[in-house]
């Protein structure tokens, strides 16, 4: 069964489709063991971020497809349109980019590879990672920290985060004077806390499903922390509002929406919903003063600072293939061990049993010299006589080429160099 890596994208589908798709972090064990089980596959890893949900593990695409269908009840059809997959090399160097950045809506974005490790300790965790998948996750890892070390990718990078908070830039002339409610306490909003200090916003309210770690974030940043079921009493201040959670529910309807913009007297309220599956219901969009932007749209924004990390990736690409297929030549010198061993111990037995007999001659008083050139004569004609009788029949079938692969196994001739 080949290497696969099966997903969807931010290329590949819309936030609509990849909200369906989605893993929360909750429910991975338990969908990594069902997978496991219905496909048969005791290796296998599932990654779900914003802008992707991909599948890795030794399966075929069609029974997986079928799979992540019926899991999330979308139509298989739909599927099709917007999956992608890889295999084998393809499959390792597609992981290899993922995790160095190359393959995100915001190129060279080093978060990627933090939410990859995580995929692989969840995996781990579960029992579904084994010899296969933690060597391909270690090379991944490791060519993820060349391309950092090795290369300016990482110099300057435009974060799904900055993206947000530079088009509110845009939206407001002075964000100084803005009051900004941030939904969620992850990686991500930390970002975008960060940002908003940057641009001098002073006020900022943190909404988290747990105090506590509201009151962590909030304390790093000068902030304001609240429960998830406090928006409503505080959306009123807010002019900017910025959500990414890993709620599989929206947290922020068009109703509570409609009556803060009755508080505020329709004072205009930018949002930006970063979540898959999305915090803000869409119909939200539609109300008069709202300006609601998902992360699809941050697209713009993004691609104004990617040309300067282009030539850094030209340079990373060149590590990544050649990473990725060193890996796949060590893997295939793998499958010759098994061979060589059972190879080793058939000349090891034809010779103890030749060794053998020659010593019970000597101790009967055979000569030595006799015994040796019996012993050495015996034991060549066993070695070399299954390899006769492949050769006489590839010369009997016609198959020159079989016969030039002889010639070089046994030595006859020098292997020959491959193709670049």
């Amino acid at each position: 069964m080949p290497i696969l890596a099966l997903g969807i994208n931010h290329d590949s589908a819309p936030v609509e489709v990849r909200e369906r798709v989605a893993f929360a972090p909750e429910v991975m064990p338990a969908a990594l063991a069902e997978a496991r089980r219905v496909l048969e596959c005791p290796e296998l890893a599932i990654l779900s971020t914003c802008n992707r949900t991909e599948i890795y593990g030794e399966v075929a695409p069609e029974r997986l497809l079928d799979w992540l269908a019926e899991y999330h009840r979308v139509p298989r059809e739909q599927l099709d349109t917007c999956s992608y997959s890889y295999t084998d090399e393809a499959a390792v160097r597609h992981m290899m980019r993922v995790a160095c950045g190359l393959d995100s809506l915001v190129l060279g974005e080093p978060q990627i590879l933090g939410q990859i490790k995580s995929a692989y300790a969840v995996a781990r965790e579960s029992g579904s990672v084994g010899s296969l998948l933690h060597s391909i996750f270690q090379q991944v890892f490791a060519v993820a920290k060349r391309v950092r070390t090795e290369t300016a990718i990482g110099e300057n990078p435009v974060s799904v985060a900055y993206a947000a908070v530079s088009l509110a830039s845009r939206i407001f002339t002075d964000l100084g004077k803005q009051t900004a409610l941030l939904i969620g306490a992850g990686e991500t909003i930390e970002l975008v806390a960060r940002h908003l200090l940057e641009q001098g916003v002073e006020k900022l309210i943190v909404a988290n499903r747990t105090l506590n770690r509201a009151e962590q974030l909030a304390e790093n940043f000068g902030a304001e922390p609240i429960l998830l079921a406090d928006i409503p009493d505080y959306l009123p201040r807010a002019d900017i509002v910025i959500s990414s959670t890993a709620s599989q529910l929206p947290i922020l309807g068009k109703g509570a929406v409609e009556s803060a913009l009755q508080q505020r007297r329709h004072s205009p309220v930018f949002m930006v919903d970063i979540a898959v599956p999305r915090d803000i219901e869409p119909q939200v969009g539609q109300l008069d003063d709202v300006y609601l932007y998902t992360v699809d749209d941050l697209r713009g924004v993004i691609d104004e600072g990617r040309r300067s990390r282009e030539k850094a990736a030209e340079a990373a690409h060149e590590i990544v293939e050649a990473a990725a297929a060193e890996f796949m030549r060590e893997r295939r010198s793998l499958g010759a061990v098994d061979v060589i061993r059972s190879y080793r111990q058939q000349a090891q037995s034809l010779s103890d049993g030749e060794l053998e007999r020659a010593l019970q001659q000597l101790d009967k008083g055979g000569d030595p010299r006799r015994l040796l050139e019996q012993l050495a004569r015996s034991l060549t004609n066993k070695l070399i006589h299954a390899p006769t009788v492949s050769l006489k029949r590839a010369t009997a079938e016609g198959d020159p080429e079989r016969l030039r692969l002889a010639r070089e196994i046994v030595g006859l001739e020098p292997p020959t160099e491959p193709e670049k």
